[in-house]
């Protein structure tokens, strides 16, 4: 149960506890109701199928991309779950994820694991726990890798799906998984024969994919049926999602799901001899299956259930069944983006109801796996051929204008042509990767379903483990580039199957492009190993795709202008890197992406307006480790203009001439003979800025434009200073202020304020008067009425405050080794940043200060206001946490006492700035 605090009633209880609030004791034995409450969390995979990361997208602003927006809205409020009070303060920081039984795409991790390590580690934190509280069976369950319709994937990739999601799942989570979650619960019995050959118990999947339902039938020491129980037809989504259910392979079912037969012919299976037949043998394969309660997880995601813990408690009690079963389960499934993304706030209701509300009514938390460890399947059931969540029609979603995912009128005929293109091109790679990879490995379809260990650790140490565990002769480094290749060829013809290229109305749409740049990687591998060309009729087969939209008129020309203009060869890497190193200095080793750069000469020269640097760089891709060098001339004529060349090194004789004569050109002090001259010596082959990758491009665009900026800052400062009196003028007769006045002084004091937070940001020693500065620019923009567009004043003043409370809460009883007047001054530093952001109207996000502070306040504060009280109430020994911050006070005087019990309340007061609850600490110290 949650942990509670004594109040003022009784202020010198010395046995108050001194941790956390939201902490649950271990869960008893999975008996009266039980709930589940389970969540899918999944993004596609974004990136850059050449440089392994994603680049900026503009729809996702204010993030970067929308793997980070929804990191913010999402995945990290669920792993710091506020439990509010009525007043809107904290009172406890749940993880969601301890309470979730949940999935998590490997795509998904991979990325948080690279760009919030925190939520990464709180994840992981959770299921450890989650193991501990249910006896052994964490919350967290495997997904299939990259998310494809597992019914329409063929055997082979069937298997490496399951088995990359397994291993992924061990490598991060440290054991076996118990349960897999299947892409859109798309399901038939081939999948299930599969799932079951590699150990995976069970599954999660719609009421609505049920066919029909009995009570197991018992067998007799000899095997033998003791009793035969009818079938219950729950094909209409009737079945009772409040237990598990066997299901076993049946033969039959196998070789009908092998056979593709359509979703639609639901009836086969009653036509089908051997429908009706006895039991299974006691040895039938079998899995187990969880039907989720389909309104209530409806309701989650398209009303308002979780406006309230209470009315979700409410909502999931109209499920629970009055008859005398001593276990039952209340289970709900839906996208885990749910809880925070699609509906604000939302995990701050879970977080209550997993803590408060559902404890309160004696409902048991738990998962699917610790449920069915304790309450074994008591039914069989059969499925129907082929089913998913998503889509009425079977999986005709990622296939077939089926009408599911359409808008505005558009049509959907271009699903077909698009899986029947990464279809045939899936089925041409395979004799290419078993051809080639038969010369380089022993076994090499063996080595891409292990290929997920490199995967998930591209070091050098560990790709030459791989290669020499699969390798079938010593490879040289031709061979190795090769292997690498085949294997990433193979990954790409995974990930061009990612079911969200066909889940929405557009083949143009960002997740139909993104599909088609995976297969284009794929085709462009697979020349590079083996010569064979295959993009001409892979295009031809696109063409047969109508798209929606008039400038495409079908996917092959989406291919053409969405795909092939965003590949990228090493020679653009090398163009990249030299244009980007005359704005930076670059070291000897620089990575660029997924690419090590080795600078191995370089030099430049500038000439007036012109600069001029000429190099030579190794390459190597960290991906398959393909190695080249090259030759590069970057030439900036000033302005926006820039002329780059690029060609393999040739020699050390040939590069120095052409070095000398190219320095030579510069000094001449015409752009045009310097460029005819890179022409004649590299070929008509340049790049420019526009070449750049997006990043980078945006750096140096903000950079050329910093003059002109500067210059226009200056101006806007000018017109507002000298009309300053004018608009005020205009505000004591409430007057509108002319637009162009107020945007010299939105302008103006703008530029000033972001000065100012960027010198403060440095923590110079003039912080006091840059912090005043920021203070009296609010102050003069709250007189104007000006709104300032300074998001990353916002973003310095988030950090500066969450910096100042750790400085002031390190080291233990930190804060309390400063005099009182330091104290003060750094708390007031704190909360005057704080007042100037709200002042600024900037919303600072402090969500991270106020977790430092939570954490500092249980750990630090809380046992310092038990020590004190300790004190008053005559000594004594502690029993308390935090034993030796209490100790520290019991013998001071009364002058330090006071001085002691004032910062104590600073430090409580504080906690109010932050929105946290420490009125009842405040109340025991009065």
């Amino acid at each position: 149960m949650v942990s509670t605090f004594k109040t003022q009633s009784d202020p010198l209880s010395l046995s108050a506890p001194v941790t956390a609030p939201g902490t649950q004791s271990s869960t008893p034995a999975a008996t009266g109701v039980c709930v589940t409450v389970h969540g899918h969390f999944y993004q596609p995979p974004r990136e850059n199928p050449y440089l392994d990361a994603i680049e900026r997208q503009a729809s996702a602003e204010p993030s970067h991309d929308w793997n980070e927006r929804i990191n913010r809205e999402c995945y990290r409020p669920n792993a710091f779950a506020r439990i509010m009070n009525d007043r809107g303060e904290v009172v406890g920081i749940a993880n969601n994820y301890e309470y979730l039984s949940f999935n998590i795409g490997p795509t998904l991790m991979s990325w948080l694991e690279r760009y919030d390590s925190e939520v990464y580690q709180r994840i992981l934190e959770a299921d450890r726990k989650s193991c501990q509280r249910l006896n052994g069976h964490g919350n967290a369950i495997a997904q299939v890798y990259n998310h494809i319709i597992m019914p329409l994937a063929n055997e082979r990739d069937k298997y490496t799906q399951i088995r990359w999601g397994i291993a992924d799942f061990r490598s991060r989570f440290n054991r076996d998984p118990e349960g897999m979650w299947l892409a859109e619960t798309a399901v038939d019995y081939a999948t299930l024969e599969v799932l079951v050959a590699e150990g995976i118990r069970f599954i999660i999947l719609a009421p609505s994919q049920a066919e029909r339902c009995r009570p197991l039938i018992a067998h007799n020491q000899a095997g033998e049926t003791t009793e035969n129980e009818e079938w219950h037809e729950v094909g209409g989504g009737q079945i009772d999602p409040t237990r598990p259910y066997r299901c076993y392979l049946k033969p039959e079912k196998r070789l009908m799901a092998s056979n593709q037969l359509s979703p639609l012919s639901t009836d086969h299976f009653s036509r089908h001899p051997s429908y009706n037949s006895q039991a299974p043998a006691p040895n039938t394969p079998y899995i187990d299956i969880f039907f989720y309660d389909g309104p209530i997880s409806r309701d989650m995601g398209f009303n308002d259930v979780l406006s309230s813990s209470h009315h979700l408690a409410g909502r999931l009690g109209q499920a629970v069944r009055g008859d005398r079963r001593s276990a039952q389960l209340i289970s709900v499934a839906t996208d885990g983006e749910t809880f925070g993304h699609h509906k604000g706030g939302t995990e701050k209701c879970l977080a209550y109801a997993f803590t408060e509300e559902f404890p309160r009514r004696g409902w048991t938390v738990t998962n699917f796996a610790h449920y069915l460890s304790q309450n074994p399947s008591e039914w069989e059931v059969e499925l129907k051929p082929v089913t998913a969540w998503s889509c009425s029609h079977g999986v005709d979603r990622w296939q077939e204008d089926c009408g599911c995912g359409g808008g505005g009128g558009w049509h959907q005929k271009w699903r077909r042509p698009l899986r029947d293109s990464l279809n045939w091109l899936r089925d041409r790679l395979i004799p290419i990767y078993e051809e080639a990879g038969r010369k380089l490995f022993r076994d090499p379809w063996l080595a891409r379903d292990e290929y997920i260990d490199v995967i998930r650790d591209r070091s050098t140490a560990n790709v030459d483990s791989f290669l020499s565990k699969h390798q079938l002769r010593e490879l040289d480094a031709t061979d190795r580039v090769d292997a690498l290749r085949l294997l990433e060829m193979q990954r790409h013809a995974l990930l061009m199957f990612t079911s969200c290229g066909w889940f929405f109305e557009e083949i143009s749409r960002p997740e139909g492009v993104q599909i088609l740049r995976y297969a284009a990687r794929a085709l462009e591998l697979a020349g590079e190993v083996t010569g064979v060309q295959l993009e001409k009729e892979f295009i031809e087969r696109l063409d047969r795709a109508p798209s929606n939209v008039e400038c495409f008129k079908t996917g092959a020309e989406v291919y053409r202008q969405l795909v092939v203009t965003a590949q990228i060869d090493l020679r653009q890497v090398a163009a990249h890197y030299a244009i980007s190193s005359l704005f930076a200095k670059y070291p000897r080793e620089q990575r660029v992406y997924c690419y090590q750069a080795e600078q191995l000469d370089y030099q430049i020269q500038r000439m007036g307006s012109m600069s001029l640097a000429v190099g030579q760089v190794q390459l190597t891709s960290e991906i398959t480790r393909e190695t080249e060098v090259f030759v590069f001339a970057a030439f900036y004529l000033g302005g926006w203009d820039f002329h780059c060349s690029i060609q393999p090194f040739g020699g050390r004789r040939s590069y120095t001439m052409l070095k000398e004569r190219l320095f030579d050109v510069l000094q001449e002090a015409s752009a045009a003979h310097a460029i005819l001259e890179m022409v004649r010596l590299f070929g008509d082959r340049s790049f420019t800025l526009r070449d750049l990758f997006a990043e980078e491009r945006h750096r140096i665009v903000q950079l050329l434009s910093q003059e002109n900026l500067t210059r226009l800052d200056q101006l806007y400062t000018q017109v507002y200073r000298e009309n300053y009196g004018v608009m005020m003028a205009f505000h004591r007769d409430e007057l509108a202020v002319p637009v162009e006045l107020q945007v010299a002084a939105e302008v103006a004091l703008g530029h000033r304020c972001l000065t100012a937070a960027r010198l403060l940001d440095l923590e110079t020693e003039d912080a006091e008067s840059l912090l005043a500065e920021i203070e009296a620019i609010a102050t003069e923009a709250g007189h104007l009425r000006c709104r300032l567009k300074v998001p990353e004043v916002k973003q310095i003043l988030e950090r500066l405050v969450w910096r100042n409370i750790d400085a002031l809460l390190q080291a233990g009883t930190g804060a309390l080794e400063r005099s009182p007047l330091e104290l003060e001054a750094q708390i007031s530093k704190i909360e005057r940043s704080i007042a100037a952001g709200e002042k600024l109207g900037l919303g600072l996000c402090l969500d991270k200060s106020q977790e430092l502070y939570f954490n500092a306040l249980y750990s630090q504060i809380v046992p310092l206001c038990l020590g004190w009280l300790q004190r008053q109430a005559g000594g004594g020994e502690s029993s308390i946490e935090g034993e030796d911050f209490a100790n520290q006070i019991a013998g001071l005087d009364d002058s330090q006492a006071d001085n002691e019990l004032s910062a104590i309340r600073q430090l409580l007061e504080l906690g109010q700035t932050l929105a946290v609850d420490v009125e009842c600490w405040l109340k025991q110290l009065s």
